[in-house]
């Protein structure tokens, strides 16, 4: 919080460009204060900036900022400045970075790299994107299993600076493959002259660097760890995967889901940077598909054409009817879909979910068909009273029944419908997101009115259609 308190007082000087009064100011700062002070500042003053700060809060204080801003001070920095900013930073963290800038600037970065720090940034690229190997760390510490206690200790002092996390240690063998991991409150509390290969080992969790941002995510959720190594095919550890890169993956995962619920295609960079023609590919081809599908609506009115004319009253009904079996399709899908990315229900669990929707579809529908009975029964007796002009006309109660029964008829077709396609699209190896609120709507619009009108000439065919 400090940062934003006192901002003003570090924009002053920046429009003074006393560059010097600055870097002295910072140095009282916590990274993340600096990035906050440095987060609405255009990139050639940013720039500047990270050219009188210290190296290693230079790349610190880089790795809080927004992606789009990293990115488009990486453009303004000078050769040497880039390098130190680079080089600062945790590789997971300049990873991702890389996959947001344009080619020709990332290899100008990558030119700019440690030859150590260049392998790690090479190696780590070479994994598929949103993979665990892309979100993973190289810096963690390692101990031998043959080591005494207290030696560990002493090359945990002497290799700690640097690391991503010291909570937890990972003996591996002479080949680098993965035995255990080891809590360092456990290495501390230890025998000095124990071995660390005789040291009660917890139970043995691991994440394949080939793993998607699902299964990260749940492993995390599943184990509670701090931390968690990241392995290859043949059981060589690779790299660690942290809480707070959990915490990226998760939030990366759960934006993708809510813009494809929404019917479109996920975004591939922050609102503000797509261009109007990406935007236009990534929401054109959903809405294109919807059209097509409320199109069915049209052919489905016009096949009862005959019926609305005889009854020109129920047509008063039908966004009604459609809205209402639309909304309860949207509630249900977009239940199901949060409930299987949690890892509340599964695939085997489908039954059990249409049992349950069978019977609050049933509820649903008697509420609201209760209330669009009450509301036709209630202008009715206004019109009676000659407090308003509207009438449905002396079949009204059977209008009224008509549109009670198909309320019930649609919800519950769009409460099955939209908790049923999730399970549907989970079980064919789509994300089940796919099944997007809109989607599920158009589906539901369409059996809505074949729904209804079905129902009006059961009800009202011998009397209002009859002839």
């Amino acid at each position: 919080m400090l940062g934003h308190l006192l901002k003003p007082e570090y924009e002053e000087l920046i429009l003074k460009k006393d560059w010097e009064s600055l870097r002295i100011a910072f140095e009282e700062l916590d990274p993340a204060d600096i990035a906050e002070v440095l987060d609405d500042l255009p990139p050639e003053d940013s720039g500047v900036i990270f050219r009188i700060l210290p190296r290693d809060v230079a790349g610190s204080s880089f790795e809080y900022l927004p992606m789009d801003q990293q990115t488009e001070i990486v453009q303004t920095l000078g050769s040497d400045q880039l390098a130190a900013v680079l080089n600062e930073m945790s590789p997971d963290d300049r990873t991702r970075l890389f996959e947001e800038l344009p080619a020709e600037v990332t290899k100008r970065a990558l030119e700019q790299l440690k030859p150590e720090e260049l392998k790690v940034a090479r190696a780590l690229l070479g994994y598929a994107e949103d993979s665990a190997g892309r979100f993973m760390t190289p810096e963690y510490l390692s101990l031998k299993p043959g080591m005494l206690a207290r030696e560990a200790l002493d090359h945990v002092r002497a290799n700690a600076r640097g690391r991503e996390t010291l909570s937890v240690l990972y003996v591996i063998d002479e080949r680098g493959a993965l035995i255990s991991d080891l809590r360092l409150q456990d290495l501390v509390l230890a025998n000095p002259e124990t071995r660390i290969g005789d040291i009660e080992p917890r139970p043995l969790v691991s994440i394949p660097a080939t793993a998607g941002k699902d299964e990260i995510i749940a492993t995390f959720e599943k184990y509670d760890r701090a931390a968690l190594p990241v392995t290859d095919s043949k059981g060589f550890m690779v790299g660690i995967i942290t809480a707070d890169d959990v915490l990226d993956v998760a939030e990366e995962a759960a934006t993708e889901d809510i813009q494809k619920l929404g019917g479109m295609e996920a975004l591939d960079a922050p609102y503000m940077e797509i261009s109007a023609v990406e935007m236009l590919r990534k929401r054109g081809g959903w809405l294109s598909i919807l059209l097509v599908g409320e199109m069915l609506t049209t052919t489905a009115m016009t096949y009862f054409e005959g019926a609305i004319e005889k009854a020109v009253v129920l047509a008063l009904f039908v966004p009604l009817i459609i809205s209402s079996g639309g909304n309860s399709g949207s509630q249900a899908t977009s239940i199901i879909i949060r409930a299987l990315a949690v890892r509340e229900i599964d695939v085997p669990d489908w039954w059990r979910v249409l049992v349950r929707e069978l019977r609050s579809g049933v509820m649903l529908g008697m509420l609201l068909g209760s209330i669009g009975m009450t509301r036709i029964l209630l202008w009715e007796w206004l019109h009676h009273l000659g407090i308003i002009n509207t009438s449905y006309g002396e079949h009204y109660l059977l209008v009224a029944l008509t549109v009670a029964t198909s309320l019930i008829g649609v919800v519950l077709f769009g409460s099955v419908t939209g908790s049923m396609l999730p399970f549907v699209l989970r079980r064919l190896g789509f994300d089940p997101a796919t099944a997007s609120a809109p989607f599920v709507a158009t589906l539901v619009d369409v059996t809505g009115i074949i729904i209804y009108f079905t129902v009006a000439s059961l009800i009202l065919g011998p009397t209002m259609l009859a002839g």
